[in-house]
């Protein structure tokens, strides 16, 4: 039974959804994540605060959230506090003093310590609140900033294009390890780590004041499984894989952490290094991108167990 069955959209984890800009209503952004154009009633409502249920669907997992808004922090309440997972607020970019509309909520986001920290505005204004503001706002309180309309867009010849707009938004709440996840039954083995995520998260939510027993090892799991893809990694077409030694290192560490023990920790350590690696190849001409990226994909599929069969022909034209 799922929770919606269980108890209705108040006990599912949400994402809480704020505006602090009197001229935007929380239910716009609301019909964006849904991918709607008018707003469908509320599947639960308790005077201002409405719940409005959204199934994550990807190709990984399903996750049964509702999109909680609550337009002030008067309006929380113990239960809304429990289910947080993730938190999004709008401020008038406008405006020289927008983000002191913010300010409120910072208490109850240190607090609560949702997984995800959104802070949302039309776009930045030079002569309003500059994207330069903004950003190091964004460092000071570890939110990340996005544009719903950027007035600079992603470099179309990028070989790693950045998110922008509510695409951005709906791909973090994809990234994040819902309570409700159900893996999908064809991607189960290559996900593990998520539903130990998952577990771990939920013991941290609702035991922390239990001692955590270490988890015993998956059935067949081998304490040199890491050493042995490693192995296989650098035993496979050498000449194909010959990558800058630092990048090895990441590789190396990706796959580790991939394979490793199962924690947020890890999780989020996981992130950090894509992104590391991502700022470290932007820096390359952009004709070495392309031939870059590929080498490191094929070197971290074989460091992970990858089947070299299932690579063959993914070249970008360099081997043929």
């Amino acid at each position: 039974m799922s929770a919606a069955q269980d108890g209705g959209p108040a006990t599912l984890p949400c994402v809480l959804i704020t505006s602090c800009d009197p001229g935007f209503k929380e239910g716009d952004l609301v019909k964006q994540i849904l991918g709607v154009s008018i707003l469908p009633e509320p599947a639960q409502q308790q005077g201002a605060v409405c719940w409005y249920p959204w199934t994550i669907n990807n190709k990984y997992y399903t996750a049964d959230v509702s999109l909680c808004v609550v337009p002030s922090t008067f309006q929380m309440t113990g239960d809304i506090a429990k289910a947080v997972q993730a938190f999004i607020i709008y401020f008038d970019s406008r405006e020289s003093g927008g983000l002191s509309g913010v300010l409120p909520w910072l208490p109850v986001v240190e607090e609560l310590a949702p997984e995800i920290l959104i802070l949302v505005c039309d776009h930045v204004l030079d002569s309003g609140v500059s994207r330069h503001q903004a950003q190091q706002w964004c460092l000071s309180h570890t939110f990340e900033l996005v544009e719903l309309n950027p007035e600079d867009l992603p470099d179309e010849d990028d070989d790693f294009p950045e998110s922008t707009g509510v695409k951005r938004i709906v791909q973090a709440l994809n990234a994040n390890v819902w309570s409700t996840v159900e893996m999908k039954e064809e991607h189960s083995q290559g996900i593990g780590l998520m539903s130990s995520l998952v577990a771990s998260r939920n013991n941290n939510r609702h035991a922390s004041q239990e001692s955590h027993s270490p988890r015993p090892p998956a059935e067949g799991a081998s304490g040199n499984k890491a050493e042995e893809r490693t192995e296989m990694a650098a035993n496979a077409e050498p000449g194909n894989n010959i990558l800058d030694p630092t990048i090895d290192v990441d590789i190396q560490e990706l796959a580790s952490l991939t394979t490793g023990d199962a924690d947020v920790e890890n999780f989020e350590r996981l992130f950090t290094k894509l992104k590391e690696m991502k700022d470290k190849a932007s820096s390359l001409p952009h004709e070495e991108r392309k031939v870059h990226a590929e080498k490191v994909a094929k070197a971290f599929w074989m460091a992970i167990g990858g089947d070299q069969d299932e690579i063959e022909g993914l070249s970008s034209g360099e081997d043929s």
